[in-house]
């Protein structure tokens, strides 16, 4: 069976928020979690944030149509803040608008690296002829009940991409790998080793502050995101992209853990 090839995607920047609702109820959720750390929730952060939840987040990627057309057996979501409410499974509300019938779940507590590890995973389903069709939401809300290193350092809004994947039908992006390793320089070697400059587009996300092997053709994503951005850009230029490099190298750095995590896509002709 082929590899999982990019079809459509979708991406999401700041949407309308909500009225914070339910908030006491939450709060209490939060006590209880945070008590036993000697942390408790901070009502104000928690009330003057955006609200905008993941289900809402999912409900704009599926009104993209290329997104909401499809019928995928695998769905997953990948995260890396948690969302605005407790207790809420968004996997099997994804899977409810796209006919139901996906297998599905979330990756979360993983930094930056869960929609890598989401790839491996959907690629894996698609190799052992499980699922000839998979769809990946990537989601960030950033109301959060206690002060968050990142937001507070580089301010994060609201978003969310998604990527629709399956067998090849003609030009397409076809995912190859992903792995990780400890510094830029490292995760990109296998990557930009000597010869593959030619046709090949390095993406570096908002993350990488390290050193990374020279390379002519290099496309920086913007600050605003934790672990969105560079699937937001891909979800944007994926078509474009596609048409004028041979191979996409994507790669970003979770300041968290220092870990750097890179996804390789190879152009397809029809």
């Amino acid at each position: 069976m082929s590899g999982l090839t990019l079809r459509a995607a979708a991406s999401v920047r700041s949407p309308q928020g909500r009225t914070p609702e339910g908030v006491p109820a939450a709060l209490d959720y939060f006590r209880d979690l945070l008590t036993p750390f000697g942390e408790k929730p901070d009502e104000e952060l928690l009330s003057r944030g955006p609200h905008v939840h993941h289900r809402d987040l999912v409900d704009l990627l599926v009104a993209h149509e290329g997104v909401g057309g499809s019928r995928p057996e695998l769905a997953v979501v990948a995260h890396a803040l948690p969302d605005v409410v407790p207790f809420t499974a968004v996997a099997p509300h994804l899977t409810e608008q796209l006919g139901g019938r996906a297998v599905n779940f979330a990756i979360g507590q993983q930094g930056l690296a869960a929609p890598f590890t989401a790839l491996r995973i959907a690629s894996a389903y698609h190799r052992s002829g499980r699922a000839a069709e998979v769809v990946i939401a990537v989601l960030e809300q950033t109301t959060l009940p206690t002060p968050f290193p990142l937001p507070q350092e580089t301010p994060l809004t609201d978003s969310a991409a998604a990527l629709v994947l399956g067998a090849s039908t003609g030009d397409g992006l076809r995912f190859v790998r992903a792995h990780a390793a400890g510094s830029a320089a490292a995760a990109l070697g296998r990557e930009l080793g000597e010869g593959e400059e030619d046709g090949t587009l390095l993406v570096l996300g908002p993350w990488v502050t390290g050193d990374v092997p020279a390379h002519g053709a290099v496309h920086r994503v913007a600050p605003g995101s934790y672990c969105t951005s560079l699937w937001l850009e891909l979800a944007d230029h994926w078509q474009e992209w596609q048409r004028a490099y041979r191979r996409i190298v994507l790669c970003d750095t979770d300041p968290r853990s220092g870990r750097t995590h890179v996804a390789l896509f190879a152009a397809t002709a029809a």
